[in-house]
């Protein structure tokens, strides 16, 4: 039986395909909710498993409002390019995670990525889609809480 739990968000997204993806890859890896940080799309789209009637959606209205609201002695990892990030394949996930992703044309803002106890980024020659970017996250994790790493 796996302990914790874990939920994924992006911050400011701008295309909502990329939130319908990230819910039902969220969905299909287990996570126990997703989120989104301000709001500039009009709709959740390419949902087709229907997550949302299996796990949350949150949506926040601002950084500040995530940080607020956000659940207690959870870890909070942000998933970006930086030189502060730790390749993916070698980093130890926390019981406790919520997986912050950057808006696709901006990424995460410095002051919210200062907030991360953690940063990781995938090892790509360049960057991945948003959704497709959680996936990989998801993956991972999951298949290091089954030992098949």
């Amino acid at each position: 039986m796996n302990r914790g739990y874990y939920g994924i968000g992006i911050y400011n997204v701008k295309k909502p395909v990329n939130v319908g993806g990230l819910w039902r890859h969220g969905q299909a890896f287990g996570a126990s909710f997703v989120f989104t940080i301000g709001r500039r799309f009009r709709k959740e789209a390419s949902d087709t498993t229907k997550a949302w009637r299996h796990m949350p959606l949150f949506q926040y209205e601002s950084g500040a409002d995530f940080l607020t609201h956000r659940p207690r002695q959870c870890q909070l990892v942000g998933v970006e390019i930086t030189d502060r990030a730790i390749a993916l394949d070698r980093f130890y996930h926390p019981e406790r995670a919520i997986y912050l992703l950057g808006a696709e044309d901006h990424g995460i803002p410095g002051w919210l990525l200062d907030e991360c106890q953690s940063v990781v980024q995938i090892p790509t020659r360049f960057c991945l889609n948003v959704a497709s970017t959680g996936a990989v996250v998801l993956y991972d994790r999951t298949a290091k809480e089954r030992g098949t790493k």
